[in-house]
């Protein structure tokens, strides 16, 4: 039984090698069945051609470049509201909070606290240095995923120099984000 099935696999081998045998009467290599077809090159007028009206579909592409308009409010308003990203940190008696806000939404775009389930459960205490250090670094990390590497800080000056804002400062340098919004560059139409 095991003989006759190697015969046939050894048959079946050479008739694929005789297939692919160079003819010698017209000096041309006949095609293995395991080459593909060769496929007709794309005309370089097709990548070229350009939409005449041009819709910008990504917005955040003119955040990032700094092109995009950034709403200057009034002059008397704190917190500024010239900002792309504006990130506000809180501490309260029991919790750490961070939230990134959008220009455009009074709505929080991103959030963590440390009255999120994950994080209660992995820390001694909610309120802590090492709290503040440790939402900083899982904000980061969720700004990464979101796309937002750069965003406003302002925090009031009495509270800067506390130990659980540098650690959450700290954090967030740490997980790749810049505290800091490039300057509006202003093209001439």
């Amino acid at each position: 039984m095991a003989l006759s099935g190697l015969n046939r696999c050894v048959r079946r081998l050479l008739g694929q090698i005789q297939r692919c045998r160079p003819i010698v009467a017209t000096n041309q290599t006949a095609r293995c069945l395991s080459q593909a077809a060769s496929q007709p090159e794309p005309s370089a007028d097709e990548n070229e051609a350009v939409n005449p009206t041009f819709v910008n579909r990504n917005p955040r592409n003119l955040e990032q470049m700094a092109l995009a308009v950034k709403d200057r409010g009034w002059k008397t308003t704190w917190p500024h509201r010239e900002f792309y990203h504006r990130l506000v940190f809180s501490r309260t008696q029991h919790h750490v909070t961070a939230q990134v806000f959008s220009s455009s939404s009074p709505v929080p775009v991103l959030t963590c606290s440390t009255t999120e389930w994950a994080m209660k459960k992995e820390l001694a205490s909610t309120r802590c240095v090492a709290a503040c250090q440790a939402v900083g670094e899982v904000l980061a990390h969720r700004c990464q995923q979101a796309g937002i590497t750069r965003m406003v800080y302002r925090s009031i000056p009495w509270e800067y120099r506390s130990d659980a804002v540098q650690a959450f400062r700290k954090g967030m340098k740490d997980g790749g984000i810049t505290l800091s919004e490039p300057r509006r560059k202003y093209v001439g139409t």
